[in-house]
């Protein structure tokens, strides 16, 4: 596990954040001793999961567009 300082922290925020997304945790230690985990927060939804829209659309409305659709072809 790494464990960076503060000040090593502070300056390199971007490189830290890289390194707790590859190896899962880094620490980061004050100067009084207090030591603190950051670690990245896994996303628990698919990246392709998205909220549907309603068209207020029945199934024969469907029916319809696609049979006129195919008809155009």
């Amino acid at each position: 596990m790494n464990v960076y300082t503060f000040s090593e922290a502070r300056q390199g925020l971007a490189s830290i954040l890289e390194r707790a997304r590859k190896d899962g945790e880094v620490q980061i230690r004050r100067r009084d001793g207090q030591t603190f985990a950051l670690k990245p927060i896994k996303n628990k939804k698919a990246p392709l999961d998205v909220a549907g829209v309603d068209l207020n659309l029945s199934s024969d409305d469907i029916v319809d567009i696609v049979r006129d659709m195919r008809e155009r072809s």
